[in-house]
């Protein structure tokens, strides 16, 4: 079955937001609705998540989307775990010098997905201004990109929009799958 064969039901979609919506037309995955208890994260982070990077990772959960990007949770096996992630760089004090690693109440960056080609998509989290997160972006030369967007239209614009240079990966004809979260190593 081709991704063009796939209709999900309207019904599906309903009260998920537009750039949600398209992920999961995009992919032809069927929403997951997971529970997640947010409010125990965002107390470890004290800062609050982006409203739609939760709904995102609710309908999808931590995994890969078109064999090339690791979409990361707030749980799961190590390798699809941004909180995992995140304490051991925080714990191992790793900075760079453009911007540290977020701390609990400060401002830095929180790592939320990554590629093959060792690209990371990070948001550049500020606890006293809890409602602007800037989507950050790291080539593998180390220099960071800005795009002020959501999470949601980032991802979707990386993988569909063949356009969105440099770090869009639509312009290499990959199937547009997602494949829930496991272990890099198969384990």
């Amino acid at each position: 079955m081709s991704f063009s064969d796939v209709r999900l039901h309207p019904s599906c979609l309903k009260g998920l937001s537009m750039w949600v919506q398209r992920l999961i037309e995009f992919t032809g995955s069927e929403p997951l609705r997971l529970s997640v208890d947010w409010e125990s994260i965002e107390g470890e982070l004290q800062a609050p998540l982006p409203a739609d990077y939760k709904e995102l990772f609710e309908n999808f959960g931590g995994g890969t989307f078109s064999d090339s990007v690791y979409f990361f949770g707030p749980s799961g096996p190590p390798a699809f775990d941004f909180l995992a992630q995140w304490r051991a760089s925080l714990s191992a004090g790793g900075n760079d010098d453009a911007y540290p690693v977020y701390s609990p109440g400060g401002r830095g960056v929180i790592v939320w997905a990554a590629t093959e080609w060792a690209d990371e998509y990070a948001w550049l989290v500020d606890a006293q201004n809890p409602d602007a997160y800037s989507v950050l972006v790291r080539g593998d030369v180390g220099e960071w990109h800005t795009y002020e967007m959501s999470t949601s239209e980032f991802l979707y614009r990386v993988l569909a929009d063949e356009d969105f240079k440099p770090f869009g990966i639509a312009q290499y004809n990959l199937d547009p799958t997602f494949q829930p979260g496991r272990s890099v190593l198969g384990s």
